[in-house]
Formats: structure tokens, sequence, C-alpha cells
């Protein structure tokens, strides 16, 4: 008579894990920038007012200060205005005098330009495809006022500046562009805190935008002007950080395969992905380039003898 196997219990049976739902806007791991934002924000601030640091982020202020009068000079001309004199500088200050238009709209122009200009920055802090494709934008930012400066201390730093944003390209896969992003998203966002400090710690010649809402509004002071635009500002700025929380929910490996996207058109980087991807342990020897000719009877000798095995076109 057939005995029966001995009884082996069966383990028991885990219960399911609890769902756990995720808020869209509750940031991951690697989306813990809200920190950075805050320490960015107290660094801007301090190398924006004292002195002899101000030197070190001239480039940046001209980008940021240009991109401000640049949404006032836009308005002036769609709103019917003439632009009579522009200035850019970094120790003065911005300024656009304007003759006819809409007063309050190329006004608002300026703080509202910068805080939409410096968001899109701050997303690109959270996905590196999108911080490549504003790096354009900086690159170019950063060398148009070139055209006018002549301060040699100030075009210097300029290439320094540009050679960050190009090496920065090549380093942990992008990783450090986003960083570079945030850092400038930081400073465009929240410019109007910035202008209004320059008006209290160095009287610069031309007056913040703050100041000149409470000249053509003379009921309502500086201060009070100066307090509503950075409410405005902070509120937008979390509004683009929670956009940013919630569209771009990526890991650093998944920005960098979408990134890669951008070099696709490039024939070479074409066929080195194609050698990496069927570069396997059955296929150890890829031929990424055309045979040439006196090697072609060699390479399929090698085949014959199994040495080589077969494998797809590359």
């Amino acid at each position: 008579m057939a005995t029966l196997p001995p009884y082996i219990p069966r383990p028991p049976i885990a219960p399911p894990a609890p769902h756990t739902h995720m808020s869209p806007v509750a940031p991951t791991h690697d989306q813990a920038l809200l920190y950075t934002i805050v320490v960015y924000a107290v660094v801007i601030f301090a190398f924006w007012n004292i002195p002899g640091a101000r030197t070190l982020i001239n480039p940046l202020k001209l980008f940021t200060i240009g991109w401000h009068e640049l949404c006032h000079i836009s308005l002036a001309i769609l709103t019917g205005g003439s632009v009579m004199k522009v200035c850019i500088d970094p120790d003065m200050g911005g300024a656009t005098i304007v003759a006819g238009g809409h007063p309050p709209t190329i006004l608002a122009a300026g703080y509202i330009g910068s805080t939409i200009f410096g968001g899109l920055f701050i997303m690109a802090g959270f996905d590196t495809l999108v911080s490549k494709i504003m790096s354009f934008v900086l690159g170019v930012g950063l060398v148009a006022p070139l055209a006018l400066v002549r301060n040699k201390l100030t075009i210097l730093l300029t290439v320094v500046y540009e050679g960050l944003l190009i090496g920065f390209w090549f380093i942990d896969h992008a990783q450090a562009l986003r960083w570079y992003c945030l850092f400038v998203g930081v400073m465009n966002a929240l410019y109007v805190v910035w202008d209004i400090a320059d008006d209290k710690y160095f009287r610069k010649a031309n007056d913040s935008d703050a100041t000149q809402w409470s000249l053509l509004y003379p009921r309502l002071g500086a201060h009070i002007w100066a307090t509503m635009w950075i409410i405005f500002e902070i509120a937008v700025l979390t509004g683009f950080v929670l956009v940013g929380i919630a569209a771009f929910k990526r890991t650093p490996d998944e920005m960098y395969a979408e990134a890669g996207e951008l070099r696709a058109s490039d024939p070479t980087i074409q066929r080195r992905g194609k050698c990496e991807t069927a570069h396997t342990a059955s296929c150890p020897l890829l031929v990424c380039s055309p045979i040439p000719p006196d090697m072609t009877s060699h390479v399929g000798a090698l085949q014959r003898q199994g040495y080589i095995k077969a494998r797809s076109q590359v």
C-alpha cells in the first residue's frame, strides 16, 4: 500500500498590502527642492546686498534685470507707447522710460513677467529635459548684455557662467543643470525682494517698481505696494512648485532616459545607443561602424568557426 508523503504545512498567506493613496502634490524623495529654494533665496539676498559679493553675480543680475525691463518694453509697445530710454545696470538697477501707453499695465508687466519667467525656471529644476530646454534661453540671455557691457570683470564672469552652463550638461547626466535653473528661477521669481532691497540699502538711482506704484497711486505707500507684490510672487512661486511636483514625478534614471531624446537626431549617438542596447553577455563583440573590406572575410571566418555569434545589424 502506497504511503502518502509527509504533510508539509503551507506558509500563511500574507494579507494584502494596504493601498496608500499619495496626493499628486506630495513631493517624492527626488523632488525635495523646497528647502533648496529657501536656501537659494537666502544666498541670493546675501549676494545681492553684500558689497563686493554683488559683483560675483553680475551676469545673473543683468539677465534678471534685462528680462524685467523687456517685459516693461513689450507692454509699452503693445499698449501704444513709445520707449524713450532703457537702462540695465547691475548696480543702478533697471529703468524703462516710456511715453504714452497704459502706465498701470506697463508697470505691472515687470513684476508679473519676472515671476512667471522665474516660475518656468523653477519647474525646470524638477526635470532634466525641461532644464536642458531652458538652458538655451539662459545661455542666450547671459550673452545678450555683452553687446553693451564694457566692464572686463563682468565679461569674464559671464564667460565663467556660460562655461558652467555648458559643463553642467555633462555632469551627473545633467542633474547639475537642474540646480542651476532652479537658482536662476528663484532669482527671477522673487525679483521684487531684490528690487526693494536695492532701494532700501543702496539708494540706487533707478527706483523700484514698488516706489513707482506709490507715485502712480499715492494713497498707498511704497511699503504697502511692496508687501502686496511679495505676497503675489510667493503665491505664484508656490503654484509653480506644486505644478512641478505634480507634473514631474520621475526618478533620476527616468529623467536621464527622457533627456537623452534631445540627442536622438545625432547619427553618431544613434549608432552608439544601438550598440549599447545590443551589447549583452551573449554578444560581447559588436561592430558599430562599417566593416572595412579587408576585414569582411576575416570576420566571416570567425563567425563560421563559432568564435563570433550572429547579431542583429547595428
